[in-house]
């Protein structure tokens, strides 16, 4: 049984309004501010949600989390603020957001859309089992060295993928998921890491995996299929 479902996205941001604006462009969904600085995307479910949090630091590493896009072409992005960094060392193109945030860009023709999330991390086998655990999804390892997880309820993407590298996690990252859980405890017994609890007016908790990757933890109330 799934001891958290999906919720949503969150990206640090320098500007948060400035970088909402091209994520929005990029996957097209509707941009909003809110009052305090912070941004936030809107799609066609609650679950196509991202939230552009305003941050005083700027990204100093590459990003431990990051966002494989399907589109057109490569030009398409480049036209809405993004550089390209590697182009032919991959069948996809290494880019960078506004603020120097890594993506990638797989090619293919039809709409733009997000197709992955992908993790770096320590032991691919081992983190991906517990993700796709908790989710109540599908974990799958491939010959070519890396884990993914997929058939996660409710995500608007196709899977997220875990990709060994030798250098360990130093810092926060500046995107992390969402989620909602009906029971913290369980989510702590199974292996999470509560790193700050709740404290209103903040409404979840703030955890990690347990590679040291963090997450939220919104705790549920009400049945899974009214949220």
């Amino acid at each position: 049984m799934a001891l958290v479902a999906y919720k949503d996205l969150c990206i640090d941001a320098a500007d948060a309004p400035r970088l909402a604006g091209f994520w929005g462009s990029v996957l097209h969904l509707e941009v909003g501010r809110q009052e305090n600085g912070d941004a936030y995307l809107t799609g066609p479910t609650p679950q196509h949600a991202i939230w552009l949090n305003q941050v005083p630091e700027a990204k100093t590493v590459k990003h431990r989390m990051h966002l494989d896009v399907r589109a057109d072409t490569v030009e398409e992005i480049e036209v809405l603020g993004a550089t390209v960094i590697d182009r032919g060392s991959y069948p996809w193109t290494v880019m960078a957001d506004p603020e120097g945030g890594e993506f990638c860009v797989f090619t293919k023709r039809g709409s733009t859309w997000l197709a992955s999330i992908v993790l770096d991390c320590v032991d691919h086998r081992a983190i991906a089992q517990w993700w796709a655990d908790v989710l109540g999804a599908t974990c799958r390892t491939d010959e070519r060295g890396f884990s993914s997880v997929s058939a996660i309820p409710g995500a608007p993407f196709e899977d997220i993928d875990f990709v060994p590298v030798p250098e360990p996690k130093a810092i926060k990252n500046r995107l992390h998921i969402d989620v909602t859980t009906p029971d913290l405890d369980a989510l702590i017994e199974a292996g999470a890491m509560l790193l700050r609890p709740l404290e209103p007016p903040i409404r979840w908790n703030v955890m990690a995996d347990p590679e040291g990757n963090e997450f939220c933890a919104f705790v549920r109330t009400e049945p899974a299929d009214q949220t």
